[in-house]
């Protein structure tokens, strides 16, 4: 949490900024960072440097034009702040594997000319499972025109325009063991967008033992994503007891709305990453007995 605020300011900084030019300099001075300080706290927040997710963001949405659009390669490039067509080329090829024409031909003929048979349901999303508490009104797909940075986003949307927002649910999950993560600090994060959530969304994550007792608990209930937002980057971040059994992560969709999931990671932090635990601490308590005296 103490550093999760700076980076949501930094990226919906860039997210508006992505066809002009953007400095290191500019978006440190913006919250009162030096640059050096705020580029490594990005990239132990992120995992990346601060230039290389904008450029991963610029690539990601010219990869969309490419696809969807007209427009000339060169354009696209200038569009998005590469000085040439061969600089453009160099760095597409570099995070696709594929020239910017030959992309265009091939992904308009495997998603435009296949009715788009990759949008596939939750049980083709390997590893993960869609749950909801009526599944006639949501669903879940995957969406190749909206992503963060990789080739397609999840997709979670209400179906149906009776959602009690108060009690209608969605949640794309999964469950495995603890044990190769017992006596560590775990992050789970991910990069969400959403569009008119009428409840909320967010990441969750759950540690619980050999009896489902739950150890850990965070689904940023103190922190909801509503309404309409911008691609921005998330955290739940959990001790793993040394009883733990079993790990839960996923994303809830409450209410109605449509939430987009996007560069999912778990992976070990250090002590001076806080945890994000919203149960009460067992260290609210006293120390010792108080006023044995009664005074």
């Amino acid at each position: 949490m103490k550093y999760q605020k700076i980076i949501q300011e930094s990226i919906r900084y860039v997210e508006l900024h992505l066809h002009d030019k953007i400095t290191l300099e500019e978006v440190s001075n913006r919250i009162n960072y030096s640059k050096y300080h705020f580029h490594r706290v990005f990239k132990n927040q992120v995992g990346i440097n601060f230039y290389d997710y904008i450029r991963k963001r610029r690539l990601a949405n010219a990869s969309k034009l490419l696809i969807y659009s007209d427009m000339k390669i060169l354009d696209i490039a200038l569009l998005y702040q590469f000085d040439s067509h061969e600089a453009f080329t160099r760095s597409f090829q570099s995070l696709y594997r594929l020239s910017p024409s030959r992309y265009r031909n091939i992904m308009r003929a495997h998603i435009l000319n296949k009715n788009q048979e990759e949008k596939v349901m939750e049980n083709l999303i390997n590893g993960w499972q869609f749950v909801a508490t009526d599944l006639d009104k949501y669903e879940i797909s995957r969406d190749f025109n909206i992503t963060n940075q990789s080739e397609y986003s999840i997709k979670i949307e209400s179906k149906m325009a009776d959602i009690d927002q108060s009690r209608d649910f969605s949640n794309f999950m999964q469950t495995f063991q603890a044990k190769h993560f017992l006596a560590k600090r775990m992050r789970f994060s991910a990069f969400i967008k959403s569009q008119d959530i009428t409840g909320w969304s967010g990441l969750w994550m759950r540690i619980d033992d050999n009896s489902y007792n739950m150890l850990g608990f965070d689904n940023m209930s103190d922190r909801p994503i509503k309404g309409s937002t911008s691609w921005n980057h998330y955290a739940c971040v959990l001790d793993i007891p040394s009883d733990s059994k079993n790990i839960n992560i996923g994303l809830i969709l409450a209410g109605s709305g449509s939430a987009w999931l996007d560069c999912c990671k778990f992976e070990e932090v250090n002590e001076s990453v806080p945890t994000t635990d919203i149960r009460k601490p067992d260290d609210t308590l006293p120390d010792m007995p108080i006023n044995l005296d009664l005074e």
